[in-house]
């Protein structure tokens, strides 16, 4: 199914968002992983290996799609306070799938400080436009009210009209510390394409953040960890809180990838209550014994 038709029946929305999952077909002769962590390169370097291990962005962009990107854009932040996604990370990215045949390449994210500020000091609208990416902001009569199916906690909210008008949706976020859910990573970057009051998704923020998650599905999770936020996230402001990690986890599986984040910054996912409700919505895996990532290191 289309995924346009979600908002023209509630009763087609699981349908709807599984329809994205619909990749062209593998010239490899062994299916590609899906989940890759790469060390130790540039931020283009990296997540350029990382689409390569993973089958090539063919595998996610078919030829005439409009693709929507979301970065971490939210906090008015320059890209060394490590509260906002990577620029250059963000720029390959848009490059990759414009490469792949993608018609559009957007690029949004709700703010939590004053947008132009946000946009201007994160410096991805310069280097993402330059490569070809359409930056926006976001409006107020831009959301529409969304149903969510089999919900723990949020049975509709406004979601912004452009998630159920593209054919593809990549989330790009910076791994860093939050003082509610421990991290913020692929999950919780989701609720940067949501209006309405979005504090009301604090509580019960496991339940709440999950729900989202249902309706709002990224094909593919890339995780900034070039600079992580080890303390005072998710706004930070304070150098001495950024660690360098030189690190890109990238992945089809989203529990999986951020699962696999909460471990590279010292966490046990099994103690994320958001991440297990995840898991037994059957979003994903969580297990990081069990299942392994391809791991490669630029020397």
């Amino acid at each position: 199914m289309d995924r346009r038709n979600f908002l023209k029946s509630a009763a087609l929305v699981a349908g709807s968002t599984l329809s994205r999952f619909s990749f062209a077909e593998s010239k490899i002769s062994t299916p590609p992983p899906n989940l890759v962590i790469i060390k130790n390169g540039t931020p283009s370097q990296m997540v350029n290996k990382a689409i390569e291990l993973l089958g090539g962005m063919a595998r996610f962009v078919q030829k005439g799609e409009r693709v929507l990107i979301k970065p971490n854009i939210s906090w008015d932040r320059a890209p060394e306070y490590a509260a906002t996604t990577n620029p250059e990370l963000v720029a390959a990215v848009v490059k990759l799938c414009y490469q792949a045949g993608a018609s559009k390449v957007i690029i949004m994210d709700n703010t939590c400080n004053e947008a132009r500020r946000c946009y201007q000091n994160s410096q991805i609208p310069a280097l993402a436009e330059n490569a070809g990416a359409e930056v926006r902001f976001m409006r107020e009569n831009q959301y529409v009210e969304t149903p969510i199916p089999n919900a723990y906690n949020l049975k509709s909210w406004l979601i912004h009209k452009e998630v159920f008008n593209v054919d593809k949706i990549i989330s790009i976020p910076i791994l860093k510390h939050h003082g509610l859910s421990q991290i913020t990573a692929g999950f919780k970057n989701m609720m940067g394409l949501i209006g309405g009051n979005r504090g009301r998704i604090h509580r019960p923020f496991a339940e709440n953040i999950v729900d989202l998650n249902r309706v709002i599905v990224a094909n593919l999770t890339i995780i900034d960890a070039y600079r992580i936020l080890l303390r005072n996230g998710p706004q930070g402001g304070n150098l001495e809180d950024v660690a360098e990690l030189r690190t890109v986890l990238a992945g089809t599986d989203r529990v999986l990838v951020e699962a696999w984040a909460a471990k590279t910054f010292g966490l046990n996912p099994q103690n994320l209550p958001y991440l297990t409700l995840a898991h037994e919505a059957g979003m994903g895996e969580i297990d990081t014994e069990k299942f392994q990532p391809v791991i490669y290191a630029f020397k």
